[in-house]
């Protein structure tokens, strides 16, 4: 593991304000990773499983967060959100892509400068078992959500329950993807069958362009809260489709970050 310019970033990008959080789930990002991993080239996947072994993509997608209470990268907590006020306007969201946000995380900025580590050296595991990870929180809806209630989490829901057992952060984490009752390789080969036809526009699409939709997606759901007759069934109809788009961008655009790197 190398560690020293990863822990540089922690000191550089860090803030206190924390969150319990885990983004997509262990499922999710093994979906994603699955999604990225059949679009890699030969070369780039070639390279990768030597750094990371054979479908090691997938296996250690979920690293960075089972890492959070551990001691390595004691900051990085705060590297898989950048929560924002709801009502901003285009040019404000996009403007935080390069004039990172002083609070609600520090995704954006820790994402570009482990692109950075990685392009310098390849050989960076550790940059690149995070930018696996962090590239599916980009697309995460939650981990854009609303600074007053921590992305979410304090969002009481009711989960086919009368009371409110659980929160929208953890809805959208995990409950969503689980109750369409796929393995991850199931739910990666469906997303493919399904969405396939739009990878070309996902690939050409800006940063910019990306981070806007998930933006505008976050505030629809935090929208629809306020008319959502509290069936479950009716909450995943109306936003599993929606959620599963979002883990094939995150999908397509990890493998296109990954094959420019190891070209």
């Amino acid at each position: 593991m190398k560690k020293s310019i990863l822990t540089l970033i922690a000191m550089t990008c860090c803030l206190v304000y924390t969150t319990p959080l885990w983004a997509w789930g262990q499922e999710g990002h093994r979906v994603i990773a699955q999604v990225a991993y059949t679009h890699l080239s030969k070369k780039a996947r070639k390279q990768v499983d030597a750094i990371l072994g054979t479908n090691g993509m997938i296996y250690n997608a979920n690293w960075p967060d089972e890492i959070k209470s551990d001691t390595i990268y004691p900051q990085s907590h705060n590297w898989h959100f950048q929560d924002l006020d709801g009502g901003q306007s285009d040019s404000t969201i996009v403007s935080y892509l390069t004039r990172y946000p002083e609070v609600g995380g520090r995704l954006f900025c820790v994402y570009d400068s482990l692109e950075s580590v990685l392009r310098a050296d390849r050989h960076n595991r550790d940059a690149l078992v995070f930018l696996i990870h962090l590239t599916g929180d980009r697309f995460c809806p939650v981990h854009m959500g609303h600074l007053e209630d921590l992305g979410g989490n304090k969002v009481r829901m009711a989960w086919f329950s009368r009371s409110e057992n659980t929160n929208l952060h953890a809805v959208w984490d995990s409950k969503l993807i689980d109750s369409q009752g796929y393995s991850f390789s199931e739910y990666a080969r469906f997303l493919e069958d399904t969405y396939a036809s739009r990878r070309r526009e996902i690939e050409a699409a800006s940063w910019a362009e990306l981070t806007l939709r998930t933006y505008h997606l976050t505030s629809a759901i935090y929208d629809y809260q306020t008319s959502w007759d509290g069936n479950t069934w009716h909450y995943i109809y109306r936003w599993h489709q929606p959620m599963e788009y979002q883990l094939y961008c995150a999908g397509i655009r990890l493998a296109k970050l990954i094959n420019s790197i190891y070209y």
